[in-house]
């Protein structure tokens, strides 16, 4: 079993810096225009041939309510009818991909993201999933991994119940914090008895796995009121839960400039905050899984990470990294084969492209060699805390110290820090550097001195 993870005050002063969360590598940040239709419908023919199994990924943007600390592309409407007319362009998207590939392919792998999802209505939501079944080979026997976010402002035991009958089982919850101060503070009121609701629901319901999204950092939060909101959490017993840290970036961000920068908590008052939220999560039986996600000992998740299975893509942690991600709705990215592709984060844009008959990919890249090498150091590196040299040696025919020799020194500096061992075999990330393993990674990454490190969120 690996160990768990030690806390380490200075090591985590010295790594703490901002770097992208490489849910792929390159980042989004390198996509360029291009790569457009023509490379996504070749890629998928690739795909088509090689009969590879699938992910989906469906964003729907809207939302009733504007919450103050979101980043994601959204629309905020209490028009319900808008919802309409993109369902309309999504289910044509749809239908258009699915006939470059094969009904053999089948999807291992669903998921549902926004914005908010069940902001769609009932006959919505049985409408897409139809469009969907026509078009793609569902798994129909719960075997997949098909999960969708919620807000429990926007759904109820009805809505529960559709969702497990429409083939979901895997449910992620957006709690961040129950304080009513900091819910004031970033305008997203929400009770922990809405909350307890939906998740009795989906055990009741038998959904395979639950999901809590929590948010250090926020406005008004202290320490002792964090502890108190991990603890309430912990009663819902979800399976596996996410804190994440908030990152406050409003010169990117618009609805951030309405959070009141005088009630952010300090900078150790945060990591308070996450110190404490771990030694809770560890004695309530949550295993550390990286990159701010915990899991049960028994989920699958911590399972693949004992046996080396465990991988990392646009949809985060996942067993299905083998399969290729077609990304469906406005801003989706793609993953296929070695293409990565964009649609359009422009609302008006990726409808009017859809009604017109076209796809609405507007940039992407092609990984080269020396992307899929630092890919696969990478991914090692976040889902095993262990990179052995001869596992990249042997699949890319390199000398592994001879191609980063540049960055040896730095290795040796970590290493003489106590964030890692290494030999001329491998890396291995000690228990007190796993909470900053984005850091290592990010001594692999070609592109990283090009960037604004403004644009990403801190390691801690």
């Amino acid at each position: 079993m690996l160990d768990t993870i030690n806390w380490d005050t200075d090591l985590i002063h010295r790594y703490d810096q901002a770097g992208p969360r490489y849910t792929s590598y390159p980042t989004a940040l390198q996509f360029h225009p291009g790569v457009g239709p023509a490379e996504l419908l070749d890629a998928l023919h690739g795909s088509r041939r090689a009969l590879r199994p699938l992910s989906l990924y469906l964003h729907i943007p809207f939302c009733a309510n504007i919450c103050y600390y979101c980043a994601c592309n959204k629309v905020i409407t209490k028009d319900r009818s808008r919802s309409e007319p993109y369902l309309d362009r999504l289910t044509h998207e749809i239908a258009l991909l699915g006939g470059h590939l094969d009904r053999r392919q089948r999807v291992e792998q669903l998921h549902f993201g926004g914005g908010t999802p069940t902001f769609l209505n009932h006959a919505q939501l049985r409408r897409l999933m139809g469009t969907l079944r026509q078009n793609f080979s569902l798994l129909e026997d719960d075997s997949g991994d098909y999960g969708i976010e919620l807000d429990p402002r926007e759904a109820d035991w009805s809505s529960m119940g559709l969702l497990r009958e429409l083939g979901f089982n895997r449910v992620s919850v957006g709690v961040q914090d129950f304080d009513p101060a900091v819910q004031r503070a970033i305008n997203r009121l929400q009770s922990l008895e809405q909350t307890r609701a939906i998740i009795e629901a989906a055990h009741t319901l038998q959904f395979r796995s639950v999901n809590i999204d929590l948010i250090y950092g926020l406005p008004k939060q202290t320490p002792a009121s964090f502890a108190r909101t991990v603890a309430e959490v912990i009663a819902l017993q979800p399976d596996r839960l996410s804190v994440f840290n908030y990152a406050h970036l409003p010169q990117r961000f618009l609805p951030q400039r309405r959070i009141n920068t005088s009630e952010l908590p300090s900078a150790t008052d945060k990591l308070a905050m996450l110190q404490q939220s771990i030694a809770q999560l560890t004695a309530a039986g949550y295993r550390y899984i990286g990159m701010d996600h915990f899991a049960l000992a028994d989920d699958e998740l911590s399972s693949a990470q004992e046996e080396g299975r465990l991988q990392r893509n646009f949809q985060g942690y996942t067993t299905h990294g083998h399969c290729d991600l077609l990304g469906l709705g406005v801003s989706a990215i793609s993953q296929i084969g070695e293409l990565y592709s964009q649609n359009s984060s422009d609302l008006a844009q990726y409808q009017n492209d859809l009604e017109k008959g076209q796809l609405a990919t507007r940039r992407g890249l092609h990984c080269n060699a020396d992307d899929r090498i630092r890919r696969a150091v990478i991914q090692h590196l976040i889902c095993r805390f262990e990179l052995e040299f001869s596992v990249i040696e042997n699949q890319f025919n390199i000398d592994f110290r001879a191609y980063f020799g540049a960055i040896w020194p730095q290795l040796q500096h970590m290493a003489a820090d106590g964030l890692l061992d290494l030999s001329d075999r491998a890396i291995h990330i000690r228990p007190a550097g796993r909470l900053l393993v984005r850091s290592v990674c990010m001594l692999f990454d070609h592109y990283l001195a090009e960037q604004n490190r403004q644009r990403f969120s801190r390691v801690i």
